[in-house]
This record gives structure tokens, C-alpha cells and sequence, in this order.
């Protein structure tokens, strides 16, 4: 399902809202929801939005959908942009979990984090994906040698090392079986060019990784796009 708006401000608000209803759904027959949320400049406005929903942010674990492997306070870093724009106003009290650990690998911290997203509420309440131009979604990157391996929604890893051309960093990322591990799926994006990338995966081209997400049969995706 897309949905169009006029504007990215419109398609913003939508998406918040939906993404707010999915998590107080959750709260509601459980002691806490999870909320997992991209990185990048698309989610800003939809962040602003959210943080000011009056929700239990208490009982909420929030965590990202991948991030690069940086310090937190790296200009680079989702969580720096999560932190800033999203656990903030009446989300301040939201429990983030980071994927940057100093001290370690990529890898181990994967180890690691594999087995502390398993102790999260499940399942997630949400998952706010967006989508690049060239058809990835967190950092499952057209070009990442574990691609199938990250895109398998029966694989029983739920976070993964990823290098990409695309980025100077080393990422982490949640797998699509993680991601789709979702009550719903929300992907919000922007502009003519990614349209026609989504038109086109939706129609059948299996070399954009989104085309995996919109087909799989375990969460509903719901797309919010403007121009």
C-alpha cells in the first residue's frame, strides 16, 4: 500500500501517526513496545512528531534500523540523529539501545547484539525504514557480499556486519527476518527518483533489496512517499 501526499511535511505527520497508533497498540497488551527507526535526513520531521506524542515513553525500547560503526557523537552517527531528534520532548525517557561499543569489533558487537535485541519486547511494534536510490533499506546495500545472507526472512540472525562502497564506515545492520519481526513496517521516502525505484521493484526487479521487503509475508508495509 502507498500512500501519496503533496508534501514531505503531509507524508511526515501521516507516518508519525501510524507509527505512534502501532506502538500504543502494543502498550496496550503488553508491559512495554519496541520501536526500531532509520537514520538519515527523510525521518526528521516524522521524528519531531513522534517525540511529542503523548505515549508511556517509559516502557518504550527504541533502536535503530543499522548505523555506522562511530562513536555517538560522530556527525555520521544514527544514533547522534536519533538521539537529537527523536528521544527528545516527551520521548526523552525512551530506552535507546546503541549498536556503537568501543573496544570491540563490528562483528563481535553483532554477537553481541543478536542476543540483546532477543531480550527486547517482541515483537516490534513498529519498524520506520526508509529507502536510497539504489534500492537498499537499513544497510542492506546492493553491493554488501552478505546481502542474501541479510536478506533471508527465515535466517535466524538478526543484526549483521555490513561494507558497502556507498559508505566510508563499516555498518551494522538489523536483517530483514529482524526487521520483519514486526507488527508493521513503515517506509517513508522522498522524491521522483526513488519512485520510480520503487515502482520498478514493486513490479518485479529483483536487483533492488527493497523488492525483498515488499514481498515478504511476515509484516505489512506501508509506504508514505512525496515528491
Amino acid at each position: 500500500m502507498i500512500n501519496v501526499f503533496e508534501s514531505r511535511e503531509a507524508a511526515s505527520v501521516a507516518a508519525a501517526h501510524r507509527i505512534t497508533a502501532a506502538v500504543k497498540r502494543r502498550l496496550d497488551v503488553q508491559k512495554a513496545a519496541s520501536l526500531v527507526v532509520s537514520g538519515g535526513t527523510s525521518p526528521v520531521r516524522c521524528f519531531a512528531e513522534i517525540s511529542a506524542e503523548g505515549i508511556d515513553w517509559e516502557r518504550v525500547d527504541v533502536l535503530a534500523s543499522d548505523d555506522r560503526w562511530v562513536p555517538p557523537d560522530h556527525d555520521d552517527s544514527n544514533e547522534k540523529l536519533i538521539r537529537e531528534h527523536l528521544l527528545v520532548d516527551k520521548a526523552a525517557s525512551a530506552r535507546f539501545m546503541p549498536f556503537y561499543a568501543p573496544g570491540i569489533s563490528p562483528v563481535e558487537r553483532c554477537a553481541e547484539l543478536d542476543e540483546a535485541i532477543r531480550f527486547a519486547p517482541f515483537p516490534f511494534a513498529c519498524a520506520l525504514l526508509g529507502m536510497g536510490s539504489d534500492g537498499h533499506f537499513a544497510s542492506l546495500f546492493p553491493d554488501a557480499e552478505n546481502l542474501d545472507f541479510g536478506l533471508d526472512p527465515e535466517s535466524t540472525t538478526l543484526c549483521i556486519p555490513v561494507t558497502t562502497a556507498a559508505s566510508p564506515h563499516v555498518r551494522i545492520s538489523l536483517t530483514l527476518s529482524a526487521l520483519s519481526r514486526s507488527d508493521e513496517i513503515v517506509l517513508l521516502f522522498f522524491g521522483d527518483d526513488k519512485r520510480r525505484v520503487f515502482d520498478d521493484a514493486l513490479s518485479g526487479n529483483e536487483t533492488y533489496p527493497v523488492r525483498r521487503l515488499l514481498v515478504q509475508k511476515h509484516a505489512p508495509v506501508t509506504t508514505y512517499w512525496a515528491p
